[in-house]
């Protein structure tokens, strides 16, 4: 047999993944093998909804069978962008920090991205700045920060020029591309239900001082009393914790004219429950409690709570769109978008007694 023909035998045994071993695996050649467009390889390659499973099970077993990796640094240096976007945050401690975070998470790997986090120890200029460099060294192509611009040590924030920004639950103003809830309208919209049930006024616990949020949802509490001539009573503080919303509950519980709460998360209403409970007050048959955030245990509470719903997968995917126009367009988008509340109506709330 002659070289020629010993090569051929050699070749005819040898199984598309041998041969494409010899060479670069496009997503061309996965195409061809399943049948299917290259858009469709790279929807299942990058874990986009809407492929259909037949489909999707038949472009895995292209690229297991040619062994084919998608390669992202090749990409990277191809396109110049690096599909990877940086988050800094203050703090994970928090409900909306947290599903805000997981919403952005969503919403970039929908659009093919990933995401690095940088977590900031001290709300300071330089802790962002020192953040910012880290994602430098990873290369990302835009930055979505969840923080409160007056948590910082200086009057004012700069953010490094040139990387795209886009900022989450912020009083950053007109400096920078804003993605907020409508704080200030979820927080009316929670009293004016109260009031509505016919309760003379409505208590409140806010959230720490120096949050942002709930300087907004204090705020709309008392301008929504004062406008529908209420008296204004003195206003309690928590940390966002279900243990300062206890706290707060012991003391209202001892208030006789108190019939109506808003708290101003759902983690002290779960607290304000409890001290009810514990005091022998009933909710809602002395007490009406409203909470904020809808997080997804509030219907399982006792009772099932009324609360002010924020929509963070709104919120994760403006933010994931604000960057990616601005990688698209190279330009900042200065300005601020506004993701509404709605209040959700459960059993923690009625009229008060007689």
């Amino acid at each position: 047999m002659s070289n020629s023909g010993v090569e051929s035998v050699r070749d005819a045994g040898r199984t598309r993944a041998d041969r494409a071993a010899s060479r670069r695996v496009s997503m061309t050649d996965v195409a061809r093998l399943a049948d299917v467009s290259p858009q469709t390889v790279s929807r299942v390659s990058n874990g986009f909804p809407g492929v259909q499973e037949e489909t999707r099970i038949r472009v895995l077993a292209a690229m297991r069978e040619l062994g084919y990796r998608p390669n992202g640094a090749a990409r990277a240096l191809k396109s110049g962008q690096f599909r990877t976007i940086g988050v800094i945050l203050f703090t994970m401690s928090t409900t909306g920090n947290v599903r805000t975070l997981e919403a952005i998470a969503t919403s970039a790997a929908r659009e093919g991205y990933t995401i690095m986090l940088i977590p900031v120890a001290a709300p300071t200029q330089d802790g962002v700045y020192g953040a910012f460099t880290r994602l430098g060294e990873f290369a990302v192509d835009a930055v979505i920060v969840i923080m409160e611009v007056h948590l910082l040590d200086t009057a004012t924030v700069s953010l490094p020029p040139g990387v795209p920004v886009v900022v989450v639950d912020s009083d950053a103003g007109d400096r920078y591309s804003v993605v907020d809830t409508d704080q200030g309208d979820g927080a009316r919209q929670a009293v004016r239900h109260l009031l509505d049930l016919g309760h003379r006024t409505v208590w409140h616990v806010a959230g720490p001082e120096e949050s942002f949020a709930a300087q907004r949802r204090a705020a709309a509490w008392r301008a929504t009393l004062q406008a529908a001539g209420r008296q204004v009573p003195p206003l309690l503080r928590g940390d966002w914790s279900a243990d300062s919303g206890h706290r707060a509950g012991l003391r209202l519980a001892r208030e006789p004219g108190c019939t109506a709460v808003f708290a101003a998360n759902d983690q002290m209403a779960l607290g304000l429950l409890l001290a009810m409970h514990e005091n022998g007050r009933a909710v809602p048959g002395d007490i009406s409690v409203v909470g904020f955030d809808d997080i997804p245990e509030a219907g399982s509470f006792t009772p099932p709570l009324t609360t002010v719903h924020q929509d963070f997968a709104s919120v994760g995917r403006h933010c994931v769109e604000g960057v990616l126009r601005q990688i698209r367009t190279r330009t900042a988008e200065p300005g601020v978008t506004i993701v509404p509340t709605r209040l959700v109506v459960r059993r923690s709330t009625a009229e008060p007694r007689g």
